[in-house]
């Protein structure tokens, strides 16, 4: 009977965010795939997981991805964890999971952290309907995906490095309105975690002369409909008057 692949979210931050099921599953487990070992030892050491451990991540998934399956067709089950958050989640996690599909391997997914849900949450924006775009493409297409986006009329969320921040922020604010609302949540679940709010432009203000830390989710509001913009029925009476002053 072939074993089982467990998808285990790990704290994207706080320690204590590890759930008593995750830990279970570790301790039980033949093998742990981590994306970097020396990272996920800190999280082991924590809860004394002693069971081995073995890198699987974007680098070497293509060539190690077949050993673990025979492994799991051998009957031993596996858990897969990376750095932080749940595997797949703009991480290592697609590739082994859709083997297993294919070879007909059981795979479980433990429910657990991410760090788009407390992010989304905290924005304050439409939290009913939403996108999940993860990392932009850092050059080629980028500016090609921000346009297919400006149309997009449910809360979109991004993924951003401390570097980048202010640069992402002009770009949005400039396919999707510098009045859009958004967000910048950094630092979940540690020691500074914060999340400021504001319009596109506010927060480029914001982040221009106060440098970002940590890891950023960016929460932007979608598109409103043309029956949800306020429209001045006034508008073209004021540009007649103001014309007629002009010309006065």
């Amino acid at each position: 009977m072939a074993g089982k692949l467990y998808m285990v979210p790990t704290p994207v931050g706080n320690l204590d965010d590890m759930t008593m099921r995750a830990v279970s599953v570790l301790n039980e487990v033949a093998l742990i795939l981590a994306e970097d070992t020396r990272t996920s030892a800190v999280l082991m050491k924590h809860y004394g997981i002693v069971t081995p451990m073995r890198s699987h991540h974007k680098f070497n998934e293509h060539t190690t991805t077949s050993a673990i399956i025979e492994m799991l067709k051998a009957g031993e089950s596996i858990a897969l964890i990376t750095d932080a958050g749940t595997p797949g989640i703009s991480d290592p996690g697609f590739m082994l999971s859709r083997e297993c599909r294919r070879n007909g391997i059981v795979v479980e997914t433990l429910p657990g952290a991410t760090a788009f849900v407390p992010a989304l949450v905290n924005s304050g924006l439409p939290c009913d309907r939403f996108v999940f775009e993860g990392f932009l493409p850092v050059k080629k297409g980028r500016a090609t995906r921000l346009e297919a986006l400006a149309q997009e009329s449910r809360t979109m969320i991004f993924y951003e490095s401390p570097t980048r921040l202010v640069k992402t922020l002009q770009q949005l604010a400039q396919v999707f309105g510098y009045e859009r609302e958004a967000s910048v949540c950094r630092e979940i679940s540690k020691l500074h975690d914060t999340t400021h709010h504001g319009t596109l432009g506010e927060l480029v203000e914001h982040f221009t002369h106060e440098a970002p830390r940590g890891e950023i989710v960016i929460v932007v509001a979608g598109k409103e409909s043309e029956a949800h913009v306020k429209v001045d029925k006034y508008a073209k009476f004021k540009n007649k008057y103001s014309q007629c002053d002009e010309n006065a």
